[in-house]
């Protein structure tokens, strides 16, 4: 892109933002109507948090304030304790200081 690091960063910031603030929403409407979960919709991981997992992870890597998201890190907490997620962590990967 044509444009200053600055540039490139603010938008990266809106468009992570505008996506979590969408997401926590609709997380903290179904805990509402179904009750709370240790996961995304269930206490059990399923799509929405392995993918959610990488995105958060993204967004930390570029500096976007996590704060007025409790619910999506509520769910990443939980999740990154599970061995499997600590395994495909990014830093965790053989190639990781490559």
């Amino acid at each position: 892109l044509d444009c200053e690091q600055a540039q490139k960063e603010e938008w990266i910031h809106h468009w992570i933002k505008q996506g979590f603030a969408a997401l926590e929403e609709k997380l903290a409407k179904y805990r509402e109507e179904h009750g709370n979960c240790k996961y995304s919709v269930t206490d059990s991981p399923c799509i929405v948090d392995i993918c959610l997992v990488p995105q958060v992870y993204n967004a930390q890597r570029f500096g976007v304030d996590m704060s007025p998201y409790p619910v999506i890190n509520a769910i990443v907490d939980a999740c990154n304790q599970l061995p499997t997620f600590i395994d495909a962590m990014p830093d965790n990967q053989p190639d990781a200081n490559a």
